[in-house]
């Protein structure tokens, strides 16, 4: 019922900015746990910003806490991934992800550093490549 977008990955130079998009079609609850992960070859996929639409709270992974933000806009169904001072170890895939159930805002940010197996929905991802 639910489907999600990602866009705005690119591959670009350490030091700027970058800004990913997650827009969702379908229904979507005015009060839902939306999460940004990434994944790198190798590597396990991991939470790294989470946002409640029912409150507006944030939560972030300590590796990009200071560097990235996350935000909705609501009128959109739409959520953003603001990437600050990129370097070469945010290289991943990223995606966009979205509960199934009823998350309070405790338990969306327990999604944050963890794989997020419980994730009902998922974007098919962006990639994002830093280089030096």
């Amino acid at each position: 019922q639910v489907q999600l977008e990602e866009s705005g990955g690119d591959s670009v130079q350490a030091g700027g900015s970058l800004r990913l998009s997650c827009q969702a079609s379908g229904y979507v609850s005015s009060s839902k746990c939306m999460a940004w992960f990434r994944q790198s070859p190798g590597k396990e996929r991991e939470g790294v910003a989470t946002i409640h639409t029912g409150d507006g709270s944030t939560a972030y992974a300590d590796s990009v806490k200071g560097r990235f933000t996350i935000s909705q806009d609501s009128a959109k169904k739409t959520v953003y991934l603001q990437m600050d001072s990129r370097k070469p170890d945010a290289t991943a895939m990223y995606y966009c992800a979205g509960e199934s159930s009823h998350l309070s805002p405790e338990g969306c940010r327990l999604w944050v550093g963890s794989p997020g197996a419980s994730c009902g929905y998922w974007g098919r991802g962006t990639q994002v490549t830093v280089s030096s």
